[in-house]
């Protein structure tokens, strides 16, 4: 633990982003697994499950959580048939 304020602060505000970042990428993946299973199944609710899916990969990515590439891989896997 530092000894300098500034540097305890920054720790205390890198772990909450920390926090946040990974719950963020975390509810990508469960999206994007119950898109997959919902296509797998022909759910009636896949397209709206793909859409959140989507929306969510492309959140991940604009914040650096996901590369690029990634999620275009992703998105695409999840929009093919």
């Amino acid at each position: 633990m530092p000894n300098i304020k500034s540097s305890i602060k920054r720790v205390r505000t890198s772990e909450a982003a920390q926090n946040l970042n990974i719950a963020q990428k975390n509810a990508m993946r469960t999206a994007v697994k119950q898109a997959e299973a919902a296509k797998s199944e022909n759910a009636e609710n896949k397209t709206e499950l793909v859409s959140k899916a989507v929306k969510l990969i492309d959140k991940a990515t604009k914040s650096n959580q996901v590369h690029a590439n990634k999620a275009s891989r992703l998105k695409s896997k999840l929009m093919a048939n």
